[in-house]
């Protein structure tokens, strides 16, 4: 028996020996169009699977597969798919795609610059033919297009808003919230009404309206990376009610003083992306970015549609070129294995990580996930993984029709990030050169705040915005609980409207009195102070969070004496309560919201201010033609 027991396991040992011996399987060639030229990105997928990757940018592909031999399906946009049988992993396989017939048009090439009749997609044998040597030549050449889509409906998703109430300060003294430094909200409404329609109600977060604008706060000095104001005054749209103002600013760092950065830009090249403002704007987007990047820095590209793979491996910032072309020789189709491509850029930025560096994946979608983990929670809980790597998350948002707000927002919390929706290039350039170092590098992650309300000096309170970053009390001190980051430059503001004691109400509920718990005197009852605020964040790649607290006194003002910082936070806020139907608005007013944000526009460089006040007056047109239609 002991014989058989010892050769049983003789043969188990020499049996998984045998199968670590075992060569893997990889699977190599070259995609090319009827030209020869390499077709970058193209789809290659093991037949009867979800195992795929796409080709990179020499046309090359390597797959991994189970067996020696495997059916593989190769497609592109604007070519005729291919399904080879019998290729093997002993040789390199030369696969060629046809196009596919009444999809050529006409169009004009000079140099990179492309005159483009509505939504072509490109093929290589185009750029092969239309791409002259001089760049200053000019040439007329064809170029395909892609089938006509069938009409796409209107799929966007929002998550719910329910708005913050008041809270009475005596049975909740503590408001306990993450920071928020996203804008998406603000340049997608700003999409809706440039539209001349009013944006969902749940597009509307105000915090992200409120925090899409720079505000002068003092440069912080001391030891921690940002410094916290507070101030307060009349509330505009409830004049018995003040507005506590709180604002934190971030230590600002010059670009060329920024650490080495290890950028992947995770791409998605699905179908849906095919749209002008979509992958053609993406493109024009992250060249902007390219012309940032330094020598030191190095960017990789995955991309995703049926499978993910590598276009570009990690390339130095000084090569801005090779980083372009391979951004221009991209093309959408296909369906969206979103998962996949997240899971690849995560093992790449893992690969060639940084020591003290910005490691960061960029990724720019419209969101619309569909192959693989494609569900909200499934997604979260791969990016809850992966975000243990020390890797951040950017996430861009492209689109309309189908852009999924919800999921982008999600990825963004979950995955140490922040989100921004990219309506146009001059929003491109804000985000991606004008705020580079606030979008690219984390001067403060898990960053809390947590204010306490003396029941002596306030009766109610609410927090405006913010709905989707509450936290439980206790989640305060407890530093494996995830919050927001704040980039280099950052500001983050937030607002409070307070009810005084003394002042009547109808917005604070009553209970009952409590049958078995007496009421007892409040500690802060004979003092002046408003509030206590405290803060806690760690170091970018801390474990342990640090504490900040001060007090707040709350001397009373009017709001023409309030600094431009509170009176154009306050007209943004009041505007978005507005956008929203809020209950409540008070008796705020869009003529109202115009004048106080005229009187506070200040120093505007850029021009967002003003564009601002433009938008209300743009939805005071909505409102007025809806009124006649009904």
């Amino acid at each position: 028996m002991k014989n058989l027991i010892f050769f049983m396991a003789l043969a188990a040992v020499l049996s998984a020996f045998e199968m670590s011996t075992q060569k893997a399987n990889f699977i190599t060639g070259l995609v090319v169009d009827e030209m020869g030229a390499p077709l970058i990105g193209a789809n290659v997928l093991e037949k009867g699977t979800q195992n795929g990757t796409v080709t990179d940018i020499d046309g090359k592909f390597s797959l991994k597969t189970a067996e020696p031999c495997a059916t593989l399906v190769f497609s592109y946009t604007g070519y005729n798919s291919l399904e080879q049988n019998g290729l093997c992993a002993d040789k390199m396989h030369n696969i060629t795609l046809s196009v596919m017939p009444n999809v050529m048009e006409e169009v004009i090439v000079t140099g990179y610059e492309r005159e483009r009749k509505p939504y072509p997609a490109g093929s290589r044998k185009a750029k092969a033919s239309s791409m002259p040597s001089n760049r200053s030549l000019g040439f007329v050449g064809k170029r395909m297009m892609s089938p006509p889509q069938a009409p796409i409906h209107n799929t966007e998703d929002y998550d719910i808003i329910n708005e913050n109430r008041f809270l009475s300060a005596v049975d909740k003294p503590l408001s306990t919230f993450s920071i928020d430094v996203d804008a998406a909200s603000y340049s997608n409404l700003r999409r809706f009404i440039n539209e001349n329609t009013k944006p969902p109600k749940d597009a509307v977060r105000i915090e992200e309206m409120v925090n899409y604008f720079e505000y002068d706060y003092p440069t912080p000095t001391g030891e921690h990376p940002f410094t916290v104001i507070s101030e307060m005054a009349e509330c505009p749209w409830a004049p018995t009610h003040r507005l506590l103002h709180i604002g934190m600013q971030a230590k600002r760092i010059p670009t060329g003083n920024l650490p080495p950065s290890n950028l992947v830009f995770l791409i998605d090249v699905s179908g849906s992306m095919s749209d002008e403002n979509k992958l053609p704007l993406l493109k024009s987007a992250f060249k902007l970015l390219v012309d940032q990047l330094r020598p030191n820095d190095k960017v990789a590209i995955v991309v995703y549609a049926g499978a993910a793979g590598l276009v570009l491996p990690p390339t130095k910032g000084s090569d801005k070129q090779k980083i372009k072309d391979a951004f221009e020789q991209l093309q959408a189709g296909g369906s969206t294995a979103g998962g996949a491509g997240i899971q690849l850029a995560y093992k790449v930025a893992r690969e060639n990580f940084v020591q003290q560096g910005n490691n960061r994946i960029i990724l720019a979608t419209d969101g619309d996930f569909n192959v693989g983990a494609s569900s909200d929670a499934e997604m979260v809980r791969l990016i809850e993984k992966e975000r243990e790597s020390g890797v951040f998350l950017t996430v861009l948002g492209f689109g309309m029709g189908n852009y999924k707000d919800n999921k982008m927002q999600q990825l963004a919390n979950k995955g140490n990030g922040n989100h921004a929706y990219i309506d146009n290039i001059q929003e491109a350039r804000k985000v991606l050169v004008n705020e580079f170092g606030g979008t690219m590098f984390t001067v403060a992650k898990d960053v809390k705040f947590q204010i306490e309300f003396n029941p002596a000096k306030v009766q109610g309170y609410r927090l405006i915005g913010y709905e989707n970053r509450l936290l439980n009390d206790e989640d305060f001190n407890d530093d494996k609980k995830d919050a927001g980051e704040l980039g280099a430059g950052h500001t983050v503001t937030a607002l409070y409207e307070i009810i005084p004691t003394g002042v009547k109400s109808d917005f604070l509920a009553k209970v009952d009195d409590l049958k078995y718990q007496v009421p007892t005197p409040t500690k802060g009852s004979a003092s002046a102070e408003l509030c206590n605020v405290k803060l806690r964040y760690k170091q970018p790649d801390g474990k342990t969070s640090r504490l900040i607290e001060q007090a707040v006194m709350g001397a009373d003002a009017p709001v023409t004496s309030a600094s431009d910082n509170f009176r154009w936070s306050a007209a943004v806020a009041s505007f978005g309560m507005l956008l929203r139907d809020s209950a409540f608005k008070g008796n705020a007013s869009y003529q109202k919201v115009k004048q106080l944000a005229q009187s506070a526009k200040g120093k505007d460089p850029n021009g967002y201010r003003q564009e601002f006040i433009e938008l209300i007056g743009k939805v005071e047109t909505i409102v007025a033609s809806e009124v006649v239609k009904k």
